[in-house]
């Protein structure tokens, strides 16, 4: 049974309605295809520029986490996981740090006053309240770790002679705490929380040890050769790579290798023992990075062949595949001089982020999680502090990775303009009349 016309077809003249349909759906292939050219734009042009110039929008996403840290995104954070709010504030920090180092010396004062900002909140009482004062170092290698690295930061973007003395202390101070602790321990993998211990963390903090002694007079090259070696004992038997996590105490491996601390690691690793660094990297390329359904590069969190259940640290798993770990990786590729791979994935990053850019802020996934903002603003940022000279790996992947997603984009493209033209072809073959202008008779 026909449904009688609603209120406004019936006022609207039958002969009209035919347009108006017409239009709308004018105007929604119009939008459709405007999105996918806006995503192959995407696709080509560089969206981060190695370690030596400026990646384009990154100042933009800095504006939009400041406001978002002063809206109260590091308390959200900190609901989401326990570490949320370090993070967030360590992330802001060092992107700028790692910005200003890209300026010359007498530009830097915004990037540094950023930096100082993020580090406050660091120490405020929110950025110890999740760990506990009685572990070694007190709160914890994480907290500590990081902090150090973001205060070292702060002391490099500054020419020695205008360094503040008690920022010069306290980092000194914290250095020596942490290489005590090293010094004490039997295991290299210090605690994050009590009885618990993730080797990536205990990289930070070995890595702040590197910077003490570029900024400051050397006293950790042997607490870091002794804890390479303690390090090369205890890899996971799987991988070859450093565990995800390990027994606290002794340093044994208690889980295998996964993509979520592996790409925030090897970043790291980089700044202790280049060497050490680049083979653990090639591994870690090898049995991570993949290409599923063949349509971009990104990083398994487990590694190829085996699979495993997801959690905070890795989040969800779409056919195997850490979110998070491929944002970090990004930066690994970076500081590495990986430039095809970091390409690769900063570029995947701009089409399937849905980035919201405007002249003043950019944002990703809608802004959402401002989290997943800082780990890409910091990763398109990456550069050494430490080491230098690093030789680049063998390239693994082309620019011709983009060939899938591309012939995507162009099908989606013309997709909803094919039923006008089918429609249009079929017209013109049923009109009568119509003189075939080759034989000059009329077709039926």
């Amino acid at each position: 049974m026909l449904e009688p016309p609603s209120a406004a077809q019936a006022t609207q003249p039958p002969g009209t309605r035919k347009p108006v349909r017409r239009m709308l759906r004018r105007a929604i292939a119009v939008a459709v295809t405007v999105c996918a050219l806006l995503g192959a734009v995407r696709l080509v042009v560089p969206a981060t520029a190695g370690t030596a110039d400026e990646p384009p929008g990154v100042r933009r996403q800095l504006t939009f986490l400041r406001a978002a840290l002063d809206g109260g995104a590091g308390d959200q954070a900190q609901n989401l996981f326990p570490e949320g709010y370090v993070f967030l504030h360590a992330l802001y920090g060092l992107s700028w740090v790692e910005l200003g180092m890209r300026e010359p010396a007498g530009e830097r004062a915004a990037a540094l006053r950023e930096a100082r900002w993020a580090l406050a909140r660091l120490e405020s009482p929110s950025g110890r309240a999740p760990f506990s004062a009685d572990l070694t170092p007190p709160h914890g290698v994480f907290y500590r770790g990081w902090t150090n690295w973001l205060r070292g930061g702060t002391l490099a973007l500054q020419p020695p002679e205008r360094r503040d003395p008690a920022e010069v202390r306290r980092f000194a101070d914290d250095s020596a705490a942490l290489g005590e602790a090293f010094g004490a321990s039997e295991s290299p993998y210090l605690e994050a929380y009590p009885g618990q211990a993730w080797p990536v963390d205990s990289i930070v903090a070995m890595a702040s040890l590197r910077l003490h002694d570029t900024l400051l007079p050397p006293e950790f090259a042997g607490t870091a050769d002794r804890w390479l070696q303690a390090v090369r004992q205890r890899l996971d038997p799987r991988t070859g790579l450093l565990p995800h996590e390990a027994e606290p105490g002794t340093g044994t491996p208690a889980e295998v290798a996964r993509g979520s601390s592996q790409s925030l690691g090897q970043r790291f690793l980089v700044e202790i023992d280049p060497a050490f660094a680049a083979d653990q990297y090639r591994r870690f390329r090898d049995l991570y990075v993949v290409t599923p359904l063949g349509l971009g590069p990104a990083v398994r969190e487990y590694p190829l062949g085996m699979d495993g259940p997801a959690d905070v640290d890795s989040g969800p798993l779409p056919l195997g595949v850490s979110l998070s770990a491929t944002a970090v990786a990004l930066g690994t590729a970076q500081i590495h001089g990986d430039a095809p791979l970091a390409g690769a994935l900063a570029n995947y990053g701009e089409l399937a982020g849905l980035p919201i850019d405007t002249p003043w802020t950019k944002r990703y996934a809608f802004g959402v999680l401002p989290i997943g903002d800082a780990f890409l603003a910091w990763s398109k940022t990456a550069r050494p502090w430490v080491a230098s000279s690093l030789s680049p790996p063998p390239a693994t992947i082309s620019w011709w990775w983009r060939t899938p997603l591309l012939a995507l984009l162009l099908v989606i493209g013309v997709a909803p303009w094919l039923p006008a033209l089918l429609r249009r072809h079929r017209g013109r073959r049923a009109r009568p009349g119509v003189t075939d202008e080759s034989s000059g008779t009329a077709t039926e």
